[in-house]
């Protein structure tokens, strides 16, 4: 009987501790206790966007779910007199959506050996099947800021116009209430608030620049889905969201927003991508020596300057050869009858999706071979100009959070910051080094924007670390973290 106390007494104690194993498996207790510091674990509410959500490998399924960062911090909160933290899961690991039992969201991706590939799967998820909340993950994919503070945004009815995210109807509490709404009406203890103004960039980055930067226009309900948000938008948005999530004491934590030249979604597909020989430069610098020609007559000298017509110039040479594009910056010479061509450069980033369309030829026509003898379009590539409108951006958003972070005591993860390391040095997480490599780097996910299982935790300890240093808790001193050996970097096909 007393073996039986002992051991009863023993795990009890371990329990208010944090254990880690040495290099041989062997377990090491940690004597230092747990502390929340000045923090209120027990009512933690998660607002945000796709990050927030779960999603990865370009859908949400329950897997990533459940290995989102707020669920991962909820179990680390656990530890310190954290509640309950439910979230609205799909209904399979399939991932897509149904609306009306069409399918609206493709299935998750996967690696096939080779790279990234849809899942052959029937999405189960409808949208129309509403789900019964409240729910302490908020996170919506595709989520705005402004959006956050939109009436109807979960509005069902809404979902097949684009005026509402399918997401967030599926949870929303009325067909009317906002995500703010929903997650304030909790009254948390304690939130996060990630990426929010990610999606405000995101879309026109993707999109290669397909939409408009609407810095200057203060109504967002003008703008379109692939816009750039106007940065004081977003600062009273903010400010809007931050205010109310606070009005009753909580504390919380909030994420600066990276760069998406900081994603593989931007970086994987190289600006030179089209390997030639000679015979084949020969004839596509043949296809173009008129429009070359075009740039040297007297007309076209009086419209544009020689860096542009150098700019402009195509040739092709045996090796690695930049991609033709058609650049809408480039000054207009339409009425002399040249279009906008010009070959890629570093400056200009190709996004992911194009590496299978680069080299593919039109109608069967081996003469026409798209990124070669047919320059890419606009949403192919997001040119320096187009980078350069989206890091403007991006900076101001950053500069608002910050601030609002500092003038509410709030704890301040720097995911640019965090990414951008990834990105070039990589970053360590326990016996991992990872980096932004798409499928080998262990950070990001298939679809090149959004994390890993083990990015997602990395994440939450990056969390972890700004809440020891604003409320005085102690979870990376006590060990109280999430463990990388835990998480994988890629789900299988059949989960």
């Amino acid at each position: 009987m007393k073996k039986f106390k002992y051991i009863w007494l023993l795990l009890a104690t371990i329990a208010f501790v944090a254990c880690e194993t040495d290099d041989e498996g062997n377990i090491v207790v940690n004597d230092v206790e747990l502390t929340a510091g000045n923090a209120d674990f027990s009512n933690y509410v998660a607002l945000g966007a796709s990050f927030t959500a779960g999603f990865a490998d370009g859908a949400l399924f329950i897997a990533s779910q459940e290995n989102s960062f707020p669920q991962i911090l909820s179990q680390q909160f656990a530890a310190a007199g954290g509640g309950d933290f439910t979230q609205p899961l799909m209904n399979d690991n399939i991932g897509g959506l149904l609306l009306g039992g069409v399918p609206i969201a493709n299935p998750r991706l996967f690696f096939n050996g080779a790279g990234p590939e849809v899942l052959d799967g029937t999405p189960t998820t409808e949208v129309t099947n509403i789900l019964a909340g409240p729910f302490n993950n908020t996170g919506v994919p595709g989520a705005k800021s402004f959006h956050l503070v939109a009436p109807g945004y979960g509005n069902v009815g809404g979902v097949a116009t684009g005026s509402a995210n399918p997401y967030f109807a599926r949870m929303a509490s009325s067909a009317n209430t906002t995500m703010l709404e929903d997650a304030a009406g909790q009254n948390p203890s304690f939130f996060t608030l990630s990426e929010v103004g990610g999606n405000d960039v995101l879309g026109f980055a993707t999109s290669g620049g397909a939409g408009v930067d609407q810095t200057g226009n203060f109504d967002p309900s003008t703008y379109g889905p692939n816009d750039i948000t106007d940065p004081n938008v977003f600062a009273n948005t903010f400010s809007l969201i931050v205010s109310t999530m606070t009005a009753n004491g909580a504390g919380g934590a909030v994420t600066s927003v990276p760069y998406v030249t900081s994603l593989p979604y931007f970086t994987t597909v190289p600006f030179d991508a089209a390997p030639l020989d000679a015979a084949t430069a020969g004839a596509l610098n043949a296809a173009f020596a008129e429009y070359n020609g075009g740039l040297l007559q007297a007309e076209s000298f009086a419209l544009i300057t020689a860096a542009e017509r150098e700019a402009r110039t195509i040739n092709f040479v045996e090796g690695q050869n930049a991609v033709t594009i058609v650049d809408e910056d480039l000054t207009d010479l339409s009425s002399l009858g040249l279009p906008s061509y010009r070959q890629t450069t570093a400056n200009d980033l190709v996004v992911l999706p194009a590496a299978s369309f680069i080299g593919t030829v039109v109608d069967g026509n081996p003469l026409l071979v798209n990124g070669l003898s047919v320059p890419l379009e606009d949403q192919w590539v997001l040119t320096g100009n187009e980078t350069q409108s989206v890091i403007t951006a991006t900076d101001a958003y950053n500069v608002t959070i910050e601030g609002v972070a500092a003038a509410n005591g709030l704890a301040f993860v720097d995911l640019k910051a965090i990414l951008e390391q990834a990105s070039t040095t990589g970053i360590q997480f326990d016996d991992f080094t990872m980096d932004t490599s798409l499928v080998f780097g262990g950070l990001v996910s298939l679809d090149g924007i959004h994390l890993t299982a083990r990015g997602y935790a990395l994440m939450a300890n990056k969390f972890l670390e700004a809440i020891d240093a604003t409320y005085g808790s102690n979870f990376m001193e006590a060990g109280q973290t999430a463990k990388a050996d835990n998480y994988i970097v890629s789900y299988p096909p059949s989960l």
